[in-house]
């Protein structure tokens, strides 16, 4: 039987992040895709115009669909923007006995735009967080759920992610991709310890939806029957080869999508 990964996250209508950047990795990972949507947002490639948040109600019945019918092996969290919709989502992840879970917690868009209330990073850290099995924060994110500043060395990044990890979580990955070098290095910490995942980092400006990316990946792996480690090395090569191969698509004006098919495709025309 096929793995089944669920995404509760928002949409793109140019398909690089969120709710369809999902569906595109779980499928380029071999696990069946399901989708709760939390907010529709009008975005592309060059920034975000609106939101619209789904009510809370109707995500639940969202959630309630996708488990009475299907068996979830594991659920990746992307964008949930205002606390009502934390606290239902949290409380059907309890309803249902979800222990998979991969957080990440989005706060901001590729184009600097952003897609989290304010309001909402208490609630995020005090009854999502908490559930979660890894939460794939960003540099800037990091910072936001601790009020501090941004980690601007891998020793900071580390000390962060220990603190992260006293939030509730059981393990923490802060990615360095917003760091300047050669090297993209993610640290990754839990109860046992702390590891490393390096990747040459690739020249492009084609970055919109790497970190639903990166955690989707994460997630599928998980599915698939992954331990967490080999989960997130597994991702962290999945998502440096979409970024390298991210320039063969050539989508939109701004800031492209990565290439979740890179492994597929034998050109971006999308012949096999």
């Amino acid at each position: 039987m096929i793995p089944i990964a669920l995404t509760i996250a928002g949409t793109d209508p140019t398909a690089g992040a969120g709710i369809q950047a999902d569906l595109k990795t779980f499928s380029a990972l071999g696990v069946y895709g399901a989708t709760v949507i939390t907010a529709l947002v009008a975005q592309n490639t060059q920034g975000v115009r609106s939101i619209h948040d789904v009510p809370p109600t109707f995500i639940d019945e969202q959630i309630a669909a996708v488990f009475e019918d299907l068996d979830v092996a594991a659920v990746k969290i992307g964008m949930l923007s205002v606390p009502a919709v934390i606290s239902t989502v949290a409380t059907a992840l309890d309803r249902y006995g979800v222990e998979k879970l991969v957080v990440d917690p989005v706060m901001v868009a590729a184009s600097g735009d952003r897609l989290l209330a304010p309001e909402a990073i208490e609630a995020l850290r005090n009854e999502l967080i908490p559930k979660a099995l890894l939460i794939t924060p960003n540099l800037p994110e990091a910072a936001a759920l601790l009020d501090q500043p941004e980690a601007e060395d891998e020793r900071a990044m580390l000390r962060q992610a220990q603190e992260l990890l006293a939030l509730g979580c059981r393990a923490v990955l802060v990615k360095g991709g917003h760091q300047q070098g050669t090297e993209s290095v993610d640290v990754l910490v839990d109860a046992s310890g702390s590891s490393r995942f390096i990747a040459r980092r690739v020249a492009t400006r084609n970055t919109h939806g790497t970190g639903c990316t990166l955690s989707s990946a994460i997630t599928a792996e998980l599915a698939r029957g992954a331990s967490l480690e080999e989960a997130v090395q597994r991702g962290k090569l999945f998502i440096t080869a979409a970024i390298a191969a991210s320039d063969q698509l050539d989508i939109g004006k701004g800031s492209g999508p990565v290439h979740h098919f890179h492994a597929l495709w034998k050109d971006a025309g999308g012949r096999g």
